[in-house]
């Protein structure tokens, strides 16, 4: 998952990095439409590609920590728990974008099914290179392990070490890859959603590109 926080072209390398080193990942290739899940109704959306709103970086952390972080998306709703304790600075700039509206009628542009399993959102572009004007540090990364980002996992794109911008990914099966990648929530209501578009594959017949079924956040809402 390139960075792409500033740039559209950092965001897609950021997916292409998340790919694990076959040191690490004798992982199985497992294809996501082989999974049996549920299939999901999704409305139409208004979210289409556009140019980034311009907000400032929060200056200093809370005094009390966001808990939940809500993705309303045409597909239903996607329930976060936020590691405020582990990253305090993710979660911090990413509730920051998320009640400026930085978020709002954005799509998730890109999936990926095979060695990789996650979708990715968050680039108001939808090309995989925009974010917003600022990057901020890592926090949180996991141990060089297999499955270090399992299922359910919400954790940040980048370009490179301290790139993290607004790019994320939310994993919907278990994923091996470099311990590289801010881990900021586990999604605790709506993992079936992320797999339902994951089942209806990627566009083209492909593994990795713009999903088939179009998801796009219509808001997000952020409480204490």
């Amino acid at each position: 998952m390139r960075k792409t926080l500033m740039s559209l072209m950092v965001a897609t390398t950021a997916i292409s990095v998340l790919v694990a080193p076959s040191s690490m990942a004798e992982a199985k290739v497992k294809s996501a439409k082989a999974q049996k899940v549920p299939a999901i109704k999704c409305k139409p959306t208004k979210a289409v590609g556009h140019t980034p709103a311009n907000i400032a970086p929060a200056d200093k952390l809370p005094k009390r920590m966001p808990r939940t972080f809500t993705i309303e998306t045409n597909c239903g709703n996607i329930v976060v728990a936020l590691a405020g304790a582990k990253a305090p600075i993710t979660v911090t700039q990413m509730t920051t974008l998320a009640k400026g509206g930085f978020f709002d009628n954005t799509l998730c542009h890109r999936l990926t099914t095979q060695g990789l399993y996650v979708l990715q959102c968050g680039d108001p572009t939808a090309t995989g290179t925009g974010g917003p004007n600022f990057t901020y540090r890592d926090e949180n990364l996991p141990q060089p392990v297999v499955n270090n980002y399992p299922a359910g996992t919400v954790a940040m794109a980048n370009s490179g070490p301290g790139t993290n911008g607004s790019q994320f990914f939310l994993v919907f099966a278990d994923t091996t890859l470099g311990p590289n990648y801010t881990i900021w929530g586990t999604i605790t209501q709506g993992l079936d959603i992320v797999k339902g578009i994951a089942a209806a594959g990627v566009k083209g017949g492909g593994a990795d590109g713009a999903p088939n079924q179009t998801i796009g956040i219509t808001r997000v809402t952020v409480t204490n």
